[in-house]
């Protein structure tokens, strides 16, 4: 039976690095944001590659559902990369009770520089941190168990250390596969890869996080401080480094 991994995550975390160290593995396939068609279909925020997106998905909630939990897969694990903003307010999430879920977090001040400089403009709606508190209080209540969070600088810090205990949380063996992949975009990827994964198409494995001085225009950082606070509850619930 296959082992289902949802990761939660916001935009511009190293959602697309984790989903190439689970795709490494030999015995795991992966889901690149499912709902994204679904978002923009009952949205119509102007995404870069908007149509794309739409015709690539199905933009049926529930017939991706249907996907992410009844298809019959070849190998032992599925890993699903997610978008919390995607998941719109109201929307069922019952189904997440048949799989294991983690959160993947992200300073507020550098997901909001990284968003602006890819898109132009940034909310507190597109990088769907206070959406992901409300994720994790939602999904733990429906599954009644641990969830775990971690977070992107810990992985780049100390990738085997912080991957093996991810996976000792989700209840699957480490595979040392996971700290390296081939370079290259690949048919796994969603459509809109060219325009977001420039950095990670490029990557060979998890590269330590650059320091920089980052500086925010007055709406950048009106932007953090109202994400701030849900970043800083799961902030204190994430895997602790060594």
């Amino acid at each position: 039976m296959t082992i289902r991994i949802a990761m939660w995550s916001g935009p511009r975390n190293i959602s697309t690095a984790m989903m190439r160290s689970f795709e490494n593995r030999a015995d795991t396939l992966v889901v690149d944001e499912p709902f994204y068609a679904f978002y923009l279909s009952q949205t119509n925020s102007p995404h870069p590659m908007f149509d794309e997106v739409i015709v690539s998905q199905s933009q049926d909630y529930a017939e991706v559902v249907s996907q992410l939990t009844q298809a019959n897969q070849a190998l032992a694990i599925e890993y699903q990369k997610h978008m919390t903003h995607h998941m719109l307010q109201g929307v069922d999430m019952h189904w997440t009770k048949q799989l294991k879920n983690c959160f993947l977090i992200r300073e507020p001040k550098e997901v909001v520089q990284s968003y602006t400089q890819s898109r132009g403009v940034c909310s507190a709606e597109d990088i769907g941190i206070i959406r992901q508190l409300e994720l994790y209080h939602e999904i733990s209540a429906l599954s009644e168990q641990p969830v775990p969070v971690i977070e992107g600088k810990d992985i780049l810090a100390a990738p085997q250390d912080m991957l093996s205990k991810l996976c000792e949380a989700l209840g699957i063996p480490f595979d040392s596969n996971m700290l390296h992949w081939p370079t290259g975009l690949r048919d796994s990827d969603g459509v809109w890869a060219p325009h977001w994964y420039h950095s990670v198409a490029n990557s060979r494995g998890f590269a330590a996080a650059s320091s920089s001085n980052i500086q925010l225009s007055p709406e950048q950082q009106r932007v953090v401080d109202e994400v701030t606070p849900a970043y800083e509850y799961l902030r204190q619930l994430k895997i602790q480094a060594e």
